[in-house]
């Protein structure tokens, strides 16, 4: 299942590293994407959508489901 994210405040690639970074530090997650183009990052695996959001909020950035 993929998890869709609206992450605001990323503005390069190391943001995007460190958003991905964050929720592939979560139980469950097969993989993780971000693009500060677009705002969004999206993750596969058996995750609550709270946690994803708690993690990139963590890691210094807004994020919502999308």
């Amino acid at each position: 299942m993929a998890t869709e994210l609206t992450v605001t405040g990323m503005s390069c690639t190391d943001c995007e590293a460190s958003v991905k970074e964050a929720l592939e530090g979560l139980a469950g997650v097969e993989s993780a994407t971000a693009d500060h183009e677009t705002d969004t990052a999206t993750v596969s695996g058996e995750i609550d959508p709270l946690d994803a959001i708690v993690a990139v909020e963590d890691a210094g950035y807004e994020a919502d489901t999308a």
